[in-house]
């Protein structure tokens, strides 16, 4: 067993199994602690929430909690190892919704046959939270599974594998093409990969300007092309009208590669095809889709960006999901909607303009940090991020008409 696996293995299971407990926000030491959490005292809640149903943010721990939930059939890289193997992760991602974001946050793994029956229980459960964070599910059913969730749901449902992983791309992305002198209305983008995060990439980086037409999408089978037959709706929104057929092919002259798919499969060759001050994100985990290192080797005017953390630019989605999810509870949104979205790749980008505090250089062991081809995109331990990112999407819930309340007074001042 290798020493990081056993640490790995015993960091999970010492001192107590798992990563998250229930911790106790109200006194039960004595006779009448207990006479106010439980009967007779709790039927005075019951019954104000009961003449007016808002009041269950008043009185209980909804409005800060967050049920992750996943079937678990795709973990991670791992692929369809079922619910109880995706329990750890779920648990990590509670735990950083506390860490980052002060949110309290359960997990909840579920059996079922069909997708119906994974849309009826989370539809079922969802109110009891303040809102949804979907986990892990594989495409194409995660979109339909979202979609219906959205539709049945008086809560946010978000499903962080597709947008988390946008919002942070989209953010960076953006960053990189200013550096470089790019536009990303004329920018040829080619991307690596056809599933839930690859799609959701897409869709947004076209909210943000791109234009479809320049975008090629590559599956197992190569180019996604409008004389496919074995597209589903999702890809197919993807299919361009062209007879490349291969990632050389479509690599040529193309400003950026993003790559949402597995390891290694980007090769030096192909890289040298793109055109001047090229950007590649490379972001199948552990291994990229090629090794910064040999990247770099080929290209010296290249600025480069992976899902690891002892890189630079490491995309990773708890720059966003934490804040977004503070941001929808505190003016208790209904959904998570485009303008969310959008005002956090904002103030995600805008933050890595700025200078850096002491206290994230420490936590990243460098010197220092700039915005520049090292560094287009927040480190994810700046304490900055919780400000701004949930500020900025608390206020598009409110501007669209998402919030149920108002912004709170003086609500994330730094």
């Amino acid at each position: 067993m290798s020493d990081f696996r056993k640490q790995a293995l015993d960091y999970h299971a010492y001192p107590t199994p798992g990563k998250i407990s229930i911790e106790l926000t109200k006194p039960a030491e004595t006779s009448k602690d207990l006479a106010l959490a439980y009967s007779p005292g709790v039927a005075e809640p019951v019954r104000a929430i009961a003449e007016n149903p808002d009041d269950v943010y008043k009185y209980t721990a909804k409005g800060n909690m967050v049920a992750v939930i996943s079937n678990g059939t795709a973990i991670l890289g791992l692929g369809n190892l079922g619910p109880m193997a995706s329990k750890p992760v779920m648990e990590g991602k509670a735990l950083l919704f506390k860490r980052f974001a002060g949110l309290d946050s359960i997990d909840i793994e579920v059996t079922h046959r069909t997708t119906q029956d994974f849309i009826n229980t989370v539809a079922n459960i969802a109110d009891s939270f303040g809102g949804v964070n979907l986990e892990d599910i594989k495409a194409p059913e995660c979109f339909e599974i979202e979609q219906a969730l959205i539709e049945r749901c008086e809560v946010p449902i978000f499903h962080d594998d597709q947008h988390g992983t946008a919002i942070v791309t989209a953010a960076g992305l953006l960053n990189a093409l200013e550096i470089q002198g790019k536009d990303l209305r004329k920018a040829q983008i080619v991307c690596l990969g056809a599933g839930a995060a690859a799609i959701a990439c897409m869709e947004l980086l076209i909210k943000c300007g791109a234009q479809r037409e320049h975008i090629y999408m590559l599956d197992s089978k190569g180019v996604i092309h409008t004389r496919r037959e074995d597209l589903n709706e999702y890809k197919a929104l993807f299919a361009n009208n062209t007879d490349k057929r291969t990632l050389e092919e479509v690599i040529t002259e193309a400003d950026v590669f993003v790559g949402v798919s597995g390891p290694n499969l980007l090769s030096p060759d192909a890289l040298k095809l793109m055109a001047e001050k090229p950007i590649v994100f490379a972001c199948s985990n552990p291994d990229p889709e090629i090794k910064p290192e040999l990247a770099l080797a080929v290209r010296d005017d290249l600025i480069m960006a992976t899902g690891r953390s002892d890189y630079p630019n490491q995309v990773n989605n708890v720059l966003c999901f934490p804040f977004i999810f503070r941001g929808a509870l505190d003016v208790r949104a209904k959904a998570i909607n485009d303008e969310m979205k959008l005002a956090a790749v904002e103030a995600i980008r805008q933050l890595a303009k700025e200078p850096v505090p002491e206290s994230v250089l420490k936590a990243a062991g460098i010197d220092k940090l700039e915005f520049g081809v090292d560094y287009i995109i927040p480190k994810p331990l700046d304490p900055r991020l919780r400000t701004r990112v949930s500020k900025a999407v608390a206020e598009a819930a409110v501007a669209s008409g998402a919030a149920r309340i108002e912004l709170p007074k003086n609500y994330m001042t730094e």
